[in-house]
């Protein structure tokens, strides 16, 4: 490869780490142009699956201060960029790595973390960003439907108190009526009919 060649190659990888909130160090060895075309089809939503050079990955590597793959750059390799969901990104490596055990997983790169190949399994393992924020959302309804009904249950219980006592009211007469009324003895016979009432419309007059 010429000079400028290989200039041009570090370049772009050097700007693909950057770009990339993850990266994925795997090994390809004895697997065919089909499967490594499946994988980068799988990834493509997720990742960018590219071949490299691992000496012109290495210089990149250190361009971009990546070092979560010293040591590791050796035999045939591939780096999945990712620029979009780890997690989904780490569930296709891992179900491929599965179905096509050529694939290794060596290890990766997270917003600047070393992962190890456990690491990346255990990544795949959680639920995606948009699970999980449906999750929450549904939540936070949860909590908002409960708040809704705490602070409108005793308002509506009231109202239910409300109407009763205006029903009763409306059925049987002003409150005042049904306070005990006075023992034959105690009441005036001369005392006029219509007294109580007065009261009862006019209210205490104290």
């Amino acid at each position: 490869m010429a000079k400028s060649d290989k200039s041009a190659a570090i370049a772009e990888l050097t700007g693909q780490f950057r770009d990339s909130g993850a990266a994925v160090l795997t090994e390809y060895r004895g697997l065919s142009v089909a499967q490594l075309t499946e994988l980068r089809n799988s990834l493509r939503e997720h990742a960018t699956y590219s071949v490299v050079k691992n000496t012109l990955t290495k210089r990149a590597a250190a361009e971009a201060e990546v070092t979560a793959f010293d040591g590791q750059l050796q035999g045939p390799s591939a780096i999945a960029f990712i620029t979009g969901e780890p997690v989904e990104a780490a569930k296709v490596l891992r179900d491929f790595a599965k179905a096509n055990p050529l694939l290794v997983i060596k290890g990766g790169v997270l917003d600047g973390k070393a992962l190890s190949s456990e690491d990346i399994t255990k990544l795949a393992s959680l639920e995606s960003r948009e699970t999980l924020l449906a999750k929450l959302a549904g939540a936070m309804n949860a909590s908002l439907s409960q708040a809704v009904y705490l602070f409108a249950a005793p308002l509506s219980q009231t109202a239910r108190v409300v109407d009763a006592l205006r029903a009763k009211v409306e059925t049987e007469g002003p409150v005042t009526a049904d306070a005990p009324a006075a023992s034959a003895e105690e009441t005036p016979a001369e005392a006029p009919a219509e007294a109580g009432t007065d009261v009862a419309e006019g209210g205490d007059e104290n």
